[in-house]
């Protein structure tokens, strides 16, 4: 069950919430809507509380009330959670169908505009959750910032580094996407299957979303480097629908084997931090 809505026609939209009635009469759990239903009711990057701090700790070791900006931020399901640390952080998503075709009140801290033209403004942070394949609003972001936090969905949005313009991946580390759990939660929980097939699956399970930290001002370097340590190091609270990814083999620092197959054996662990 996948209802991509993110390049959805209004028509679709109306499908996907139709399909999301129905699923919530049969639903396991309602932690499970956020990896099916993603546009709607969470993000298409799998991620964890540490990943809210990370992101947070980077943008205040920069100034100690940033300057943020969530660029594509779509219902603003991780934004939200940014915004409990940085109170004035705002969101730019392209599509306001998600808010005013279902009379959904959109936060005035969502602007909706066309990021590709220009951000017109500085911030100390961008993170950049989603960019569309086919969009690239690659040279405003980097217009706009010393300091850009991407994800990466390999094989879908593998478009938007940022090397090209003169920004250094300093850091990176690797957690699930929307589509990892979302298999596995069919697999799980919805799909009827024996259970040989089921842990066949379930050790094919592989995890394909990437974070990147860049910035253009090497000063900022050690900086960032020495915070992500700092957080990597503390012991760390978890929001609820974790435990969906901790039940679906995506436990943070998972250090279980990805594939059977050896030459594919060496990815990283999950949310564990690699420099450079």
């Amino acid at each position: 069950m996948i209802y991509n809505t993110k390049t959805y026609s209004t028509k679709k939209l109306y499908e996907a919430y139709k399909e999301l009635k129905k699923f919530r009469n049969f639903s396991v759990s309602p932690l499970h809507e956020r990896f099916i239903f993603p546009y709607i009711c969470g993000t298409y990057f799998g991620y964890r509380k540490i990943d809210v701090l990370r992101v947070v700790a980077i943008a205040k070791s920069i100034s100690p009330k940033p300057k943020y900006l969530d660029v594509g931020c779509g219902n603003g399901d991780f934004l939200d959670k940014i915004r409990q640390f940085i109170p004035d952080a705002i969101g730019i998503e392209k599509d306001g169908g998600i808010f005013y075709e279902f009379n959904r009140v959109k936060p005035e801290y969502i602007h909706i505009k066309d990021v590709s033209l220009d951000l017109n403004e500085k911030y100390d942070l961008v993170f950049v959750g989603w960019m569309d394949p086919g969009v690239d609003f690659r040279k405003a972001v980097a217009n706009s910032t010393d300091v850009i936090i991407t994800t990466l969905d390999q094989g879908i949005s593998l478009g938007a580094e940022f090397e090209e313009f003169g920004f250094h991946r300093i850091a990176w580390w690797r957690t699930p996407s929307w589509i990892d759990v979302n298999y596995q939660i069919m697999n799980k929980y919805y799909t009827k299957m024996s259970n040989e097939i089921y842990e066949y699956l379930f050790g094919l399970r592989g995890a394909h979303n990437l974070w990147y930290v860049y910035t253009k001002n090497l000063e900022y370097t050690d900086t960032i480097r020495d915070v992500l340590i700092h957080c990597q190091q503390k012991d760390q609270a978890k929001y609820v629908f974790e435990q969906v990814m901790d039940e679906c083999g995506f436990a943070c620092f998972e250090n279980s084997l990805f594939s059977k197959k050896v030459n594919e054996s060496n990815l990283s662990s999950l949310w564990k931090i690699q420099f450079g």
